[in-house]
């Protein structure tokens, strides 16, 4: 296992799973660990932090936890910037981003971090996105035409059929949607779920689309679509805003108008 030794005249004092920080303005977060290869069953540790040296969101919390406190703290991160999504987790109870969320709008004494809810968990903060992936994939997320294609020019729509795809395209797939949807946790196996259901109407939308009959037959099912029942979580923790309940309305519409 990775060891990290820590300079002599450091503040931190580790006392079984708690490592402590002499500091007037600390904070305490309590993180979810798993390590599958050691055999032992999850458990929290407790990392203490001097937010005067600390950077202002919670993926800058974590990566001080690693990097001074503990070198085997697993987790994932990329841009920093919310575009990747990399960063997904559930932060005092919420999903979202820990790059874009702020340590001072976490208001309780302590900071409590698990990964996202109903997945399969790799290591610590690292959940399984194979399933959620082929999900994905299965909605055949690129366009579809029978049409040649223009020469020389790619295929047009007008600005009012793009406007269309705004609060679609937008989506970075970080699962926080998904996620918190209970429908997902109890039918997942099933149920596509708000991001992928999200991902799917963008492509039901697209004006240059001509495979429309064809994706709304594959979504024409007890499970795939239909075990949203609104609960609106997924709008409430997307971490771009978007809404992903409005898509899957718009998608019963369609199934409803071709069936009139």
């Amino acid at each position: 296992m990775a060891q990290f030794i820590l300079p002599k005249n450091s503040k931190i004092k580790k006392n079984g799973n708690r490592h402590s920080v002499d500091a007037a303005n600390s904070k305490a977060f309590k993180v979810y660990r798993y390590d599958p290869d050691s055999g032992e069953n999850p458990r929290y540790d407790t990392f203490e932090l001097d937010l005067d040296e600390c950077g202002p969101m919670v993926l800058d919390a974590l990566i001080k936890m690693k990097s001074e406190q503990d070198a085997t703290l697993t987790f994932r991160r990329s841009c920093r910037e919310g575009i990747c999504g990399s960063c997904a987790m559930n932060i005092d109870g919420k999903n979202g981003l820990a790059c874009t969320t702020a340590i001072e709008d976490c208001k309780g004494k302590e900071i409590r971090i698990t990964p996202l809810p109903a997945m399969d968990v790799i290591k610590d903060l690292v959940p399984d996105f194979s399933h959620f992936y082929a999900q994905y994939a299965s909605i055949q997320p690129w366009l579809k035409t029978e049409t040649p294609e223009p020469s020389s020019k790619e295929r047009l729509q007008s600005p009012e059929d793009r406007a269309k795809l705004d609060g679609l395209y937008e989506c970075i797939l970080c699962a926080c949607c998904s996620t918190s949807c209970p429908s997902y946790w109890w039918n997942s196996d099933k149920f596509l779920g708000p991001a992928i259901l999200l991902q799917a109407y963008r492509w039901l939308a697209d004006s240059r689309d001509e495979h429309t009959g064809e994706r709304l037959d594959e979504l024409e099912d007890p499970f795939r679509l239909y075990r949203c029942h609104t609960i609106m979580n997924c709008s409430n923790v997307c971490p771009k805003g978007l809404s992903p309940a409005r898509a899957i309305a718009e998608t019963k519409k369609m199934m409803l108008e071709r069936a009139v």
